[in-house]
This record gives C-alpha cells, sequence and structure tokens, in this order.
C-alpha cells in the first residue's frame, strides 16, 4: 500500500451486517478525501454473500446510493497488515485481527472505543501549519490515529465492557437491528469526524 494511501479495515463476524454498513458509511463521510481505501471483513464470512436484507434497507435509509454491491469477504492478514486502521465490531474481533498480525494492536480498535477517545479530542490538539504543506493526507490521518492511540487508559474503564462492542444483528430481530444500527452509526460519524479533522489539520 502506497504511503498517500490511508486504508481502514473494518472486520466483523460473517461481513454482511455490521462491518459492511460501517464501511459504507465510511466511504460517504470521507468521500472527498484523497487517497482513503474503506473495505471490510469477516473473521468467519459468509464468503460472497450479500448484505442481508435488513441491513441493505438500513443503508438506504442513511444514505447509501447501492448497498447491493457488497460481497462478504474473509478476514486476511494481508488486509490487516496493510491497514492503517482496523475498526472492529466487538473486542472479538479487534482480539482476531491481533491474533493475526500482532503487530497491528496499536492501530486496532473497537469502533465504538475509537469514537469514545476521539469524542473527547479537543481544539487545538494537534497543531499542524507546516506539516500540512509537506506532510499528505494519509500522513495527517495516520496521526490522528497515532494520537488517538496515545490516549488509550486516559478515560475511566466502562461499567459494562460490552459497551465497546456493537451488537450482532444476524437472524436477529428488526428491534436488534435497530439497537445494532443505534451503536454503530454515532461511533462512525464520530470517526469520520475526527479522521476529518487530522487530514485537515484541524486537531
Amino acid at each position: 500500500m502506497s504511503v498517500a494511501t490511508f486504508s481502514i479495515l473494518i472486520v466483523c463476524t460473517g461481513n454482511v451486517c455490521r462491518s459492511p454498513l460501517a464501511e459504507q458509511l465510511l466511504q460517504i463521510d470521507l468521500g472527498e478525501l484523497p487517497g482513503v481505501r474503506v473495505r471490510s471483513a469477516g473473521t468467519h464470512a459468509l464468503v460472497s454473500a450479500p448484505m442481508t436484507p435488513e441491513s441493505k434497507q438500513i443503508a438506504v435509509g442513511l444514505g447509501v446510493a447501492h448497498p447491493e454491491g457488497h460481497i462478504a469477504r474473509q478476514l486476511r492478514d494481508a488486509e490487516v497488515r496493510e491497514a492503517d486502521l482496523v475498526l472492529a465490531m466487538s473486542r472479538e474481533h479487534r482480539r482476531a485481527a491481533v491474533e493475526l498480525v500482532p503487530r497491528v494492536a496499536r492501530r486496532a480498535f473497537t469502533v465504538r472505543e475509537f469514537a469514545r477517545l476521539a469524542d473527547v479530542v479537543g481544539d487545538g490538539v494537534f497543531e499542524s501549519n507546516v506539516p500540512l504543506l509537506t506532510a499528505s493526507v494519509a500522513e495527517r490521518m495516520r496521526d490522528g490515529v497515532e494520537l488517538i492511540a496515545s490516549m488509550r487508559g486516559s478515560l475511566p474503564p466502562l461499567d459494562y465492557p460490552e459497551d465497546e462492542d456493537v451488537v450482532d444483528p444476524y437472524r436477529q430481530s428488526a428491534e436488534v437491528y435497530a439497537a445494532s444500527t443505534a451503536q454503530l452509526v454515532p461511533a462512525v460519524r464520530s470517526t469520520a469526524e475526527l479522521l476529518r479533522r487530522a487530514a485537515f489539520g484541524a486537531l
């Protein structure tokens, strides 16, 4: 992967519900940034399967134009290795990615963990000035990920560790899909906002 490309890998289990929805939303939110690549995969992927009908309907409601284009893929060590940011839907998925490529641990998060840290990044934390002239968008986004990684342990522990996860709606009711979406969408939005701030030197 080129140093001018910033690669995001999103991981869940089957790659038919949570991770493709997060992938498509991030592609929308980061779409105007040059060199950003967003992909998703599953630890036990339903290889070549489309998104579930429920997830496609949710995606369309959130502004995704063509969710039917998604095809589930199995998580591979090569794409973990090249990712600048791994966003897992649960702690289990993060652990699976890190077990494949241990050196990715510092840049692997659950999406809700990353968002929780991103939400407390104040204005002026990252002064860019000269780096804006010399660093690529991808390099500045890597700086943003490094900032979030350095903040691990700075927040009080959660009362319920499962609040780091996005609930799995696969083969569940419409209510579970709604609950999963309610956890996922704000986390994706906060993640995208932090990455955009990094890209434009506005941390």
